[in-house]
């Protein structure tokens, strides 16, 4: 496994994360605390010391996993989680969203101690906002709750967990050096956090978490235009209408390309290390659910980056869309 620092705190943090929604076990389909557990075991197994979940996954069953799981491990394994918006928020946030509402001073302090308490720890590595506006960048009441959990030492870093369509909202914070790490969509599709936001967060040594390598699944290669999903899947929304055809094709069409050159390694593999390939990312976290997936994915970040050349093909394969709030056409 190989580490890297984690922007400027200096922990040493291996390139491959643990995805940890899916082992929530209400969104993704059925899932067993069995093959969690072994999954997360297996990843630490190997050399993961990063997992990013959040309260929202499984409502809260993700965290007890976790903290079950560290307390019979004797190695130093990061943890980063996120708070969601206070109940009754706006979805999506407007653009001029008040942080007072969202997330008031008092929320985000009483919303980390749960977490701690379903994690089994004293503190929690990245605390990050599961979503955000450029409106909070400036404003005050948020930014002293970090600064207190941080002085009580209750949180070591402060993350913002960026929106899917709008990666760069946050550069703002990340300028003024309010925000420790930034997690953003990032994968074959959606290159377009290099433009801006990994500039930025290189400059003033911002860690950035690449977040839905495979695309919910889609850049595996796994799927086709009449893959059905389980009942409760959230990929059957996100799929829905033609978004599973439009995603399919693509799919197909960056197939052919990496038979050019890469004929012998699986789509999970070239997508997973098209994102280490990025000098601007700190690590990556693919959902893993069984221990074998868990093995795939070591296998594939160990192999290392793809070369510059394909690198700079791939950018042909870039798409910006919006999945979540609207059907492709």
């Amino acid at each position: 496994m190989n580490y890297g620092l984690f922007g400027s705190l200096g922990w040493k943090v291996s390139e491959l994360g643990f995805g940890a929604w899916a082992i929530g076990g209400d969104m993704w389909g059925p899932q067993a605390d069995s093959d969690s557990i072994a999954a997360l075991n297996k990843a630490i197994d190997l050399g993961v010391n990063f997992i990013d979940t959040a309260q929202g996954y499984g409502m809260g069953h993700s965290e007890d996993l976790i903290g079950a799981v560290l307390q019979g491990r004797r190695e130093t394994v990061f943890v980063a989680t996120k708070v969601p918006m206070k109940p009754g928020s706006p979805w999506p946030l407007p653009l001029l969203a008040d942080s007072e509402e969202i997330f008031p001073r008092k929320y985000v302090i009483e919303e980390c101690e749960k977490s701690l308490r379903r994690l089994h720890r004293d503190y929690i590595d990245v605390y990050q906002f599961h979503t955000w506006s450029a409106n909070f960048n400036q404003q005050t009441e948020w930014f002293e709750a970090v600064c207190r959990l941080k002085q009580d030492g209750k949180i070591r870093a402060f993350g913002v967990s960026v929106p899917d369509t709008n990666p760069e909202c946050v550069v703002g914070g990340v300028a003024l050096g309010r925000v420790d790490a930034v997690q953003t969509v990032y994968n074959i599709f959606e290159q377009f956090p290099q433009q801006n936001l990994f500039p930025v967060c290189t400059r003033v040594n911002a860690a950035v978490i690449a977040r839905v390598p495979f695309d919910e699944g889609a850049l595996t290669g796994k799927f086709t235009d009449s893959t059905v999903f389980a009942s409760g899947d959230i990929r059957s929304r996100y799929f829905r209408g033609t978004n599973l055809k439009r995603v399919v094709e693509r799919v197909n069409a960056i197939r052919r390309f990496k038979e050019k050159r890469y004929p012998d390694i699986s789509m999970a593999e070239y997508a997973l290390r098209f994102c280490v390939s990025s000098p601007g990312i700190t690590t990556v976290i693919p959902g893993m659910r069984t221990p074998a997936q868990v093995e795939e994915n070591v296998r594939a970040a160990q192999a290392g980056p793809l070369d510059l050349d394909e690198i700079a093909g791939l950018k042909a394969h870039s798409w910006r869309k919006d999945f979540w709030h609207q059907e492709e056409v």
